[in-house]
């Protein structure tokens, strides 16, 4: 730790403040001397610990403290920026020399005779905001802002910002991602400075849910909010507060089983995020299966990607949702007993009957009536096995609570359909069929006799254990005599051959990747 004589001063409410150092921000813990060394010295804790060396200690003596025992480093005042007002960033942003040949994205771009006044929109992220500046001049030079960004900004509390917020009248958007923000003892004194603010984002703030709720109710018109990638775990019911949400993102953050319920009485939340979350599962005990929950009632999209969800029950549950039209649950462990994913698709199709979106695709009539009809005839076998037993059909409907009114929709599935043809009458069914392998000129031509009932999956499995490869590689088509030069796709897994009309003699082309 060298001398540098030409230090420059460091403001008297140094502790506390947010300072950039070569890329990286921290808040001042310390301020004053390290012995031995010579000079003052800014003791910081990074926000990325990484970047640290200590917990705030040197040779012995504790100088302060940080969350992480190598979060903190002593640096030299000249080394830090304490950054500038909003004013001096707007002027830095926006106040080119219109002959330089900086390159603008277009919607960044300002216009040659730029006035500030004219200015809708503040894009800020990274410009070391610390604050307001002269009072009152925030809101004459720009009056008319609706959307300002002050990501990774140099401020040290709500106060910061709302000392600018309450110069924009118009404000309707923030964002605020990617600061540390000391709260305020009375937040609802500063409901005057977000009065018209609907959507606000505080992603990677180290929020906990406490403090969110400690801050709502200076954003009483709130309408979207994201706090992705916090620390929230336990949410707590929204007394009061954020009851005009209609948008609400809980992305990346650690939340314990079923804690999310306790938003469920949101008057106005229409769209929820929870993707990343690490959720398994979600119950609304207050119906019974195949009946409609009274939680989340204007929830119309939900998103629950790259979670834990394993259990069909799950799917049985979210269809419990009275609004809901658009659910997307791209990586999780829902699997079908085949093990292939289409499967997978068609199942969260049949149960979910509200649903009109699924993994962000439309789902299309023939699509959901492909599925629903599938779903009745794969555990068509298990309802003809318990009808007229009370217990036992009850039992069936609560692990398949859609099957009652998918009957009532196209009508029971037919007992021959699913029940196994005798020996005799099996034998009369059987297809001489021919395997080629139009990629593979090297490999012989297999022929096979298989019951025309048999589905597709079920030959792909045939395959599979004759080629070793992979079921979910291949890819099915057939050719017939009667129709020469022409290739028919056999597409749907769980169709038999006697659907695709293959006859004796028709050759089954496999191909795989």
């Amino acid at each position: 730790m060298g001398v540098d004589l030409t230090e420059p001063e460091v403001p008297l409410d140094a502790v506390g403040r947010r300072v950039s150092c070569d890329g990286e921000r921290a808040t001042v813990r310390y301020v004053g001397p390290v012995p031995p060394t010579a000079g003052l010295w800014l003791g910081v804790e990074w926000d990325n610990p990484e970047r640290g060396k200590h917990d705030g200690s040197h040779d012995g003596v504790q100088y302060f403290t940080c969350r992480h025992p190598k979060g903190g480093s002593f640096v030299r005042p000249g080394k830090a920026s304490f950054g500038v007002d909003y004013l001096t960033a707007v002027g830095q942003q926006y106040d080119y020399d219109i002959t330089s040949e900086k390159s603008y994205s277009d919607w960044e771009r300002p216009s040659k005779k730029l006035s500030f006044e004219m200015l809708t929109s503040v894009l800020l992220c990274g410009r070391d905001v610390n604050g307001a500046g002269p009072d009152g001049e925030i809101r004459k030079t720009t009056p008319q802002v609706r959307w300002l960004d002050l990501s990774k900004s140099l401020m040290s509390s709500w106060d910061d910002v709302s000392s600018i917020t309450r110069q924009l009248d118009q404000l309707e958007g923030l964002q605020l991602s990617s600061n540390r923000l000391q709260f305020l003892s009375e937040p609802s004194a500063h409901c005057e400075a977000f009065s018209r603010l609907k959507t606000l984002a505080l992603n990677s703030c180290e929020l906990t849910w406490p403090q969110v709720l400690e801050c709502a109710p200076m954003w009483p018109q709130l309408e979207v909010l994201s706090v992705e990638g916090n620390h929230i775990t336990e949410i707590q019911r929204p007394e009061g507060v954020l009851q005009c949400l209609k948008n609400l993102s809980l992305s990346e953050n650690p939340l314990k089983q079923l804690s999310v319920l306790a938003i469920s009485t949101l008057p106005s939340l229409e769209e929820l995020n929870l993707s990343r979350t690490g959720l398994s599962d979600l119950r609304f005990d207050d119906a019974a299966p195949g009946a409609v929950s009274a939680m989340f009632p204007a929830l119309k999209n939900l998103y629950l990607d790259n979670n834990a969800v394993s259990e069909w029950r799950v799917v049985d549950e979210l269809a419990k949702l009275p609004s809901l039209e658009k659910l997307s649950c791209l990586g999780n462990r829902l699997e079908s007993e085949d093990g292939n994913p289409k499967t997978a698709t068609q199942l969260l199709i049949a149960k979910l009957g509200r649903v009109s979106f699924l993994n962000r695709c439309k789902i299309l009539p023939d699509e959901r009536r492909g599925a629903e009809l599938d779903y009745l005839k794969m555990f068509g076998g298990e309802w003809l096995k318990v009808r007229g037993d009370a217990q036992l059909e009850g039992q069936f409907t609560c692990e398949h609570p859609r099957y009652l009114s998918l009957i009532q929709k196209y009508g029971a599935p037919e007992e021959g359909e699913l029940k196994k043809p005798e020996s005799f009458a099996l034998k009369n069914q059987l297809l001489k069929v021919k395997f080629v392998f139009p990629d593979d000129a090297e490999r012989e031509p297999i022929e096979k006799k298989l019951p025309a009932s048999m589905v597709v999956q079920k030959v792909k499995g045939l395959l599979h254990r004759l080629l070793k490869v992979p079921a979910l590689d291949l890819r099915l088509t057939y050719t017939s005599p009667k129709m020469e030069g022409t290739e028919f796709d056999i597409d749907n897994d769980l169709k038999s051959l006697q659907f695709y009309s293959i006859e004796d003699g028709d050759q089954v082309l496999v191909r795989w990747s």
